[in-house]
């Protein structure tokens, strides 16, 4: 008669260990929380399955040629941005130097379109680059202010054409997906022609890295996957939870075109 409890915390116990090693998983893409060398991304999503993990650390590859430019696309601005010329500079002047960004709309409309509206309005005044990864990328434009975060992070532009590659200098926008790009961007510190077939679409490429790699890097991946910023905690403080809890970071100080 005694088998029968004996057997039962048996089974309980089994259950137990199974249930506390079993992965709990949350979504780093859409939090920009992830695997060091994971494609950029960028959303909300807090609780979904891990997906889109690439290896960690990859191996450059050897730089494509350039993309021969096509001739300017006859693209109508999407609602909310303004028509940026066919090829205009982007000055970010940040704590780390001048970081001048050569924008083609021919290669990315939409993107191009996107970016020329944000410098316009000022968005990327005192704004951090806060996940900066050795050997892979450089991403910023969650704005340090919630309620003006709040306010972009629905206007969502269309996808582009990826027509360059995602090669050392080149400017991507952050994405968790078809149709979700808003204000985040990303530098290539090397060449990764992979995300190229992710649909990561370059609209820019800096003239001279010397200061984009100069941007701090000390934190590293950011939070779950490594000890750097959380992105929800981003959104919901500003630049005051990371002006406390990393203050180290580099930031956008202004930006104007040139």
């Amino acid at each position: 008669m005694r088998s029968i409890p004996i057997l039962f915390v048996l089974v309980l116990s089994i259950a137990g260990c199974r249930e506390a090693h079993e992965p709990h998983g949350v979504d780093d893409r859409p939090r920009l929380g992830m695997a060091r060398g994971e494609a950029p991304a960028e959303g909300r999503a807090l609780a979904q399955p891990r997906e889109r993990v690439a290896p960690a650390q990859p191996a450059p590859r050897v730089a494509e040629p350039a993309r021969p430019a096509v001739p300017p696309q006859d693209v109508a601005p999407h609602p909310g941005n303004q028509r940026a010329p066919d090829t205009f500079t982007a000055r970010l002047v940040t704590t780390a130097g001048n970081i001048d960004i050569e924008v083609h709309r021919a290669w990315s409309p939409h993107g191009a379109d996107r970016f020329y509206t944000l410098v316009r309005e000022g968005f990327f005044n005192d704004v951090a680059f806060f996940r900066v990864i050795d050997g892979f990328m450089a991403q910023g434009g969650i704005h340090g202010d919630p309620n003006v975060a709040r306010q972009w992070r629905d206007r969502r532009i269309p996808d582009d054409p990826v027509v360059q590659s995602n090669r050392r200098g080149f400017v991507s926008y952050a994405m968790a997906g078809p149709g979700t790009r808003t204000t985040q961007f990303f530098v290539n510190l090397v060449d990764n022609n992979r995300l190229d077939s992710m649909g990561f679409s370059p609209f820019g490429q800096v003239r001279d890295m010397t200061a984009v790699d100069a941007l701090h890097a000390g934190y590293g991946e950011g939070a779950p996957s490594g000890r750097g910023p959380n992105q929800a905690l981003i959104q919901s403080e500003g630049n005051a939870y990371l002006r406390r809890d990393f203050p180290e970071l580099s930031y956008i100080r202004s930006a104007s075109i040139l």
